[in-house]
């Protein structure tokens, strides 16, 4: 196969496309939502929250994977060793973006918190931490059913 050939498969692969799509609808629900409650302001808030901004429902890491994993199942089998390190991979990111990124988000306000009011003090000079942006249980699951479905999509038709 030529390189061409290979990047035709490239842009054109299920799994590829299932993934792009799941990430894509999610980060785009998450800005939807962010309109109605009138949390975006801007231009430039609206981009970064189409493509980068972390956090809300649904979970785009979580559709990412799950859709991937899901793909990867129907094209290949449950039982093959790359569906194996793609459920790997969704389960690792799950509890990720439900533990480690939550229980830092959740410290770091905190903290910001703390600081802002000794920073009032004049106690201290105090640059706030970037709060990341875990999920929710409940943000977690919508991102992984919508990424099972486009997974399901992407593998049937």
């Amino acid at each position: 196969m030529n390189f061409s050939e290979q990047i035709k498969g490239f842009i054109t692969s299920p799994v590829l496309l299932a993934g792009l799509s799941s990430w894509l609808s999610a980060q785009f629900i998450k800005t939807v939502i962010n309109i109605l409650y009138g949390r975006i302001h801007s231009i430039p808030e609206l981009l970064e929250n189409l493509f980068w901004k972390t956090g809300g429902l649904p979970s785009s890491h979580s559709a990412l994977v799950t859709s991937i994993c899901t793909t990867i199942g129907f094209r290949n089998g449950i039982t093959s060793d790359i569906f194996m390190l793609a459920l790997a991979f969704l389960m690792v990111t799950v509890r990720d973006a439900l533990g480690v990124r939550r229980s830092n988000g959740i410290q770091a306000k905190k903290i910001n918190e703390i600081g802002k009011r000794l920073n009032e003090k004049e106690l201290i000079e105090y640059k706030p931490l970037k709060e990341v942006n875990g999920h929710t249980p409940m943000e977690v699951t919508l991102g992984c059913i919508l990424g099972m479905g486009m997974g399901l999509a992407f593998s049937i038709f």
